[in-house]
Parts: structure tokens; C-alpha cells; sequence
């Protein structure tokens, strides 16, 4: 808005009417054309779609903005607090978690749930990433600590 009014309740009132920027006169024009660059970047911006969120390695697919998760081409509806795991495990590769440490880290410190119930969603999961869940790669135990995610191990 560019006007002659330079009250606080005129450039107040004429913000809240929808104007991105209110200058008064007299006015610099290179303020002025600084100013419109200025809602221009912003504008523009707002008109550029961030990029999703995702993961892919091998067979798995994952949009973390979706919820979406596909393995080996096919879509694979997941839990939520599966597909948290999951996005857990993805994102800390190689490292081993103890089932305390991912109730934790996953559920949050208020939740109280049995720390076996890690055991019963990575077995969930195994089913729909390892090739031999008898004889898993991708979602490994570590004898003594917890789980550890291999993701070279997708092929």
C-alpha cells in the first residue's frame, strides 16, 4: 500500500485489511522496488511445493510426508507407530537400539507399553522387508543390545 496516511492506526488498519507492506509518502524509489522484490520472494516461495520427505534404498520406498511406504514396487500399509519404527531404523542405520532405548526414542517417555512390544512390531516388519524372516538381514538382532537396521542388505 503505498499512501499518504502515516498514522499508526492507518498503516495498522490498512495491514489488516490484506496489505503485504504499507509504505508512506515521501518514499525512496529504490525502497520501494526493494520492497516489492521483497513480497515477491515471498510470494514465490509459498508457490514453490517443498520436496517430499522420502527414503529409497533397494526395494524399500518410503514418503515421509504420505505415510507411504512401498516395497518391492507394491504400496505396504503400515502402522503408525510401525511405520515410525521403521522411519527410526532408516534413519540411524547400522547402529544397534535396545528395546528401552526405542520405546523411547519411538513412542516417546510418557508412553507405557511393555518394551516386548518392540519385539512384536519388528517382527511385523521383518515379515514385509526380509526375504527369510527365519534368517533376517535387514532388520538384525543384536545379541545383548537390541536391533540394528542393515539397509545394504534390501537389495
Amino acid at each position: 500500500m503505498l499512501t499518504a496516511k502515516a498514522t499508526e492506526i492507518d498503516r495498522v488498519l490498512g495491514l489488516e485489511l490484506g496489505a503485504d507492506d504499507y509504505i508512506t509518502k515521501p518514499f525512496s524509489p529504490r525502497e520501494l522496488v526493494a520492497r516489492v522484490r521483497a513480497v515477491l520472494r515471498r510470494s514465490a516461495a509459498l508457490n514453490d511445493p517443498a520436496p517430499h520427505d522420502m527414503y529409497s534404498c533397494g526395494r524399500l520406498t518410503m514418503d515421509f510426508d504420505t505415510y507411504e511406504v512401498t516395497i518391492g514396487g507394491r504400496l505396504t500399509r503400515l502402522s503408525l507407530r510401525a511405520f515410525e519404527l521403521l522411519r527410526f531404523f532408516v534413519r540411524h542405520p547400522h547402529r544397534a537400539y535396545g528395546r528401552m532405548q526405542l520405546l523411547d526414542l519411538v513412542w516417546g517417555r510418557n508412553t507405557h507399553v511393555q518394551p516386548r512390544t518392540i519385539d512384536v512390531h519388528v517382527g511385523r516388519l521383518r515379515k514385509l522387508v526380509e526375504h527369510d524372516e527365519a534368517a533376517p538381514r535387514v532388520i538384525v538382532t543384536v545379541r545383548g543390545v537390541g536391533y540394528q537396521f542393515v539397509p545394504e542388505a534390501l537389495e
